[in-house]
């Protein structure tokens, strides 16, 4: 695909590449209607944020909590009507003190669009999961060695 060129209307052909668009929502029990009308508005918040056109979603990947185990949130996006895109369900890492019931997503997309124009989209509680990277750790100096190394190697090798 990223071969293929298309006109976003206010400057030159942009290729178009597969993206991956986040979002995240919370619901406050272990029901298969909440966990279904909770993905439905997800999906309906990201697509209208983005203008996504279904037909170039490729696939999407839902994981939810450990907590949630009713239904598979995939079924919410065939209720939509996301019959052509791959979809998978899976159970995201149980890390100690996380986000309870929550319901993740990341659909791959086929777009012109940069990575910064992308909106990832958090409902609910989940807005507390990326409080926009301010708390992502900086890297220790041990850590930051290695990856200078693993840099330095490929350098050499290329």
């Amino acid at each position: 695909m990223a071969n293929q060129t298309t006109q976003n209307g206010t400057g030159p052909a942009r290729a178009i590449m597969c993206r991956g668009v986040r979002g995240a929502i919370t619901v406050s029990s272990d029901s298969e209607d909440e966990i279904l009308e909770a993905t439905r508005e997800l999906l309906q918040a990201i697509v209208a944020a983005n203008g996504i056109n279904i037909d170039d979603v490729a696939s999407v990947y839902f994981t939810t909590t450990t907590d949630l185990t009713s239904t598979y949130p995939a079924y919410a996006a065939r209720q939509l009507g996301w019959y052509d895109a791959a979809l998978l369900c899976g159970h995201e890492m149980a890390v100690p003190g996380s986000l309870k019931k929550c319901v993740r997503v990341l659909i791959h997309w086929n777009t012109s669009k940069l990575p910064k124009e992308i909106v990832h989209v958090y409902l609910r509680e989940a807005r507390t999961l990326r409080p926009d990277r301010k708390t992502i750790p900086p890297i220790r100096p041990r850590q930051m060695n290695q990856v200078e190394a693993a840099v330095r190697f490929l350098a050499m090798t290329l």
